[in-house]
């Protein structure tokens, strides 16, 4: 457990107090509980007494503690029973707090999406104080939205489903090897469902299993060759399973794998060569002879093309290649250099996330909390991280084995200013600079914010360059050819931001960006040390826009990273 489960539950209590009525004196003190805990620069396991802390109380304590003791509150539980299950949905509803729909609850009614859709319809909620003719325009579109799932989901929320599959698959009876498939193995940034690849002797057996795994809410067929199912979580996702005998699992791994454009690529190559490719394997035209394979390096090379690792089988225009491409791997990667700490948002202390990256075997670190603009972040000022440097510099020193550098991620201001001065910057290992705000602004205001921010010689990277969040927010408007351009000539480095979220910028970027002569960076940007596993995912981007281990500057040593940022700030 850490600090943000606590801060969560904090607040999940406060709004069923206001759901259930409760005085404002009540719900506020679990607010400042909350709140205590997200200004307090300690993690969970630093902090002695929770009572001593200015904003939580005897009662907030005892509340914490049995939190932490059991991982649930006999306070939540109590309070849950007493709001229709149906309501606490809706808060989902953009501008739809606690107070509001507390109001909705208790003044008309409301317990559900049906009884809130007839109270708009109606004009009860028009009617009511706090709310008004757009109000109910904004929910009536929410409630029309809700539950309408997108054709493609991204694979944030895709990944975590065929991950938990992956190991109940582990424990089935039956199964020699299986594998996931289509745009999840190639790692697009959105899938429309699940298929995996089971190689087995005992079909029967195996489709019985498959239909009885967790949250699966319908099986939609079941049969020896296939069994399709719809697991339910926030979205439902279709999976399929492809049963197939042990001998075949390589060919149908392949072409499930896709995309359909390498496959059209690899069948035209194969005839041209007097063979035909199936799910089965390769057949000799005139022979009619199968053959099948035990790799998929074993299946290229029977048809002489270099080994293509499944990120890149996109185009089709990867199967003229005439060498396996020398891709970054997960193993080359030396450090990571965008991490949160419980100095601003993150959920871990300094030492908790240096521990981590240690048994990372990671050679260096950057801590690169929040700065003052961010404030809802708890974003640090010029004392805190000088504090904070102190506090980073006394952690070091108990892991010998890590370079841990004092980094900041600045914000670039919406007037263009940044929030630090060059003077403070001098005196920071690495900064971080990102734009958080003012995502409506033209694309000529976007350009001069990054421009003035990569102009400085103080600011080393540019993270999560587009702002985009995957299915949520397309970002603001990056002039993308100007802000390479800006990064070539100013020695900028430009992160991949590995969060399954993001994976800003694109592959596609990435790639133009690497031929242009950019530096780049593979980043987790965590915020607890969980999200430092991110990496494998942002290894997989980086493969996918044909990386290569030399333009990572965190797949170099450390001697040449610190060689490379002195020279950028003319040291």
């Amino acid at each position: 457990m850490d600090k943000k489960q606590v801060i969560k539950h904090l607040e999940t209590i406060a709004v069923y107090l206001e759901l259930n009525g409760e005085n404002a004196f009540k719900t506020s003190a679990y607010r400042k509980a909350a709140q205590a805990l997200e200004r307090d620069d300690r993690s969970l396991g630093e902090i002695d007494d929770f009572s001593s802390m200015n904003g939580i109380g005897k009662g907030t304590n005892a509340v914490i503690l049995e939190f932490i003791e059991n991982g649930e509150t006999e306070t939540l539980n109590e309070l849950k029973k007493k709001v229709p299950e149906g309501l606490v949905p809706l808060l989902k509803i953009q501008g739809l707090g606690g107070k509001k729909l507390a109001k909705l609850y208790q003044e008309l009614g409301v317990i559900d999406e049906a009884t809130l859709r007839k109270a708009c319809e109606n004009g009860e909620v028009e009617e009511l104080g706090g709310f008004g003719k757009k109000s109910v325009e904004k929910i009536l579109k929410a409630l029309d939205d809700a539950g309408t799932r997108p054709e493609r989901l991204p694979i944030a929320d895709v990944l975590p489903v065929a991950e938990e599959i992956e190991r109940e698959l582990d424990q089935l009876e039956g199964i020699d090897r299986y594998s996931v498939a289509g745009s999840l193995r190639r790692l697009k940034e959105t899938a429309k469902d699940i298929d995996f690849i089971i190689a087995t002797k005992e079909p029967e057996q195996v489709s019985e299993q498959l239909t009885k795994l967790s949250n699966v809410k319908e099986v939609v067929s079941h049969g020896e060759t296939k069994v399709t199912v719809v697991v339910s979580g926030d979205w439902n996702i279709s999976v399929d399973f492809r049963l197939i005998e042990p001998e075949h699992f390589i060919t149908t791994l392949h072409h499930f794998t896709g995309s359909k454009d390498h496959n059209v690529e690899m069948r035209g190559l194969a005839k041209q060569k007097g063979y035909k490719i199936s799910e089965y394997g390769i057949e000799n035209l005139e022979t009619e002879e199968l053959h099948t394979f035990n790799s998929e390096k074993e299946f290229f090379e029977f048809l002489e093309v270099p080994y293509l690792p499944p990120e890149v089988r996109e185009t089709g225009e990867e199967v003229g290649v005439k060498k396996s491409p020398s891709l970054i791997e997960l193993s080359d990667i030396r450090g990571d250099l965008h991490m949160h700490t419980t100095w601003s948002d993150g959920a871990q202390s300094i030492d908790e996330m240096i521990e981590k990256c240690v048994e990372y075997e990671y050679d260096f670190m950057a801590i690169t909390d929040h700065s003052k603009f961010l404030q809802v972040a708890n974003g640090l000022n010029e004392d805190r991280l000088r504090k904070q440097r102190e506090a980073i510099q006394k952690a070091s020193e108990k892991y010998p084995s890590i370079h841990v550098l004092c980094g900041i991620e600045m914000d670039i201001l919406p007037n263009g200013e940044l929030d630090f001065s060059d003077e403070f910057l001098k005196e920071m290992d690495f900064v971080i600079a990102s734009i958080h705000s003012s995502f409506n602004q033209s694309e000529d205001q976007i350009m001069k914010r990054m421009k003035r921010a990569m102009e400085c010689p103080y600011v080393d990277m540019i993270a999560h360059p587009t702002g985009r969040l995957l299915g949520r927010r397309k970002g603001y408007p990056l002039n993308t050819d100007e802000f390479i351009d800006l990064a070539v000539e100013t020695d900028t480095i430009i992160e991949l931001n590995a969060n399954p979220n993001r994976l800003d910028l694109s592959w596609e970027l990435l790639h133009e960006a690497q031929e242009r002569g950019a530096k780049i960076a593979i980043n987790t940007d965590a915020h607890n040390y969980k999200m430092l596993s991110d990496m494998r995912i942002g290894v997989q981007a980086a493969r996918k826009g044909w990386l290569k281990k030399e333009n990572i500057v965190n797949a170099w040593s450390k001697d040449e990273l610190i060689s490379f940022l002195d020279q950028k700030k003319g040291e």
